[in-house]
Formats: structure tokens, sequence, C-alpha cells
């Protein structure tokens, strides 16, 4: 459980894309979505708010309940589980930060 997405793991992911379009503020231009996709299933979902609305960053509390490892004691999401991965959808298809990257290199 040492691999579990968390808020923390997003932060790193943040730094180490920094100046590229593996971050969501410089690849909206292209009209990519931060996102996130379940290896273990297939299932890519937006990023949202705990309300359902779209979000511009990557964040773990709009994400489904089956993809939460942990709750903090307010109820909000700690961690997702190691099988999700963050990235961005654009024209329907997932690419992670990598190839995001890649793409408007």
């Amino acid at each position: 459980m040492n691999n579990l997405l968390t808020n923390a793991t997003l932060k790193k992911e943040n730094q180490a894309f920094r100046g590229t379009a593996g971050v969501s503020e410089n690849n909206r231009c292209a009209q990519f979505r931060p996102a996130f996709h379940d290896l273990a299933t297939g299932r890519t979902v937006l990023a949202r708010f705990a309300d359902g609305r779209p979000a511009p960053m990557h964040l773990l509390d709009g994400l489904p309940r089956e993809w939460v490892a942990e709750y903090d004691a307010a109820g909000r999401v700690r961690a997702i589980k190691d099988s999700v991965v963050a990235g961005f959808v654009r024209d329907g298809r997932f690419y992670t930060r990598e190839q995001t990257a890649a793409a408007l290199h």
C-alpha cells in the first residue's frame, strides 16, 4: 500500500513535470483536461470537485468511491488505490503525464 495516490503524490508529480505539458496549466491551451485512469479496470474519469463540477486540476475528492483507499477524519479523500494514475484526457483518449508532455514538446 506504499504506492497509494495521495495529494503529496500529486504535488511531487507536478514538481517533476513543472515547465512541461505534464501539468494542467501548461496544456489547457491544447484542450487537455485533468483526469485519472484505473490501470486495473481501464476506467478513466475527469478530475472533479467533490460536488461533481469539473476541476481545472487533479483533485482526489471527486473520484469514484470504489477508488478510495483512505478517508481522513473529516471524510475527505486521503488516498486512492495504487492502480490509479493521474494524467489528462483529450478527444476521448487518456494520456499519462509523460505522454502529454511528449505530445506537446
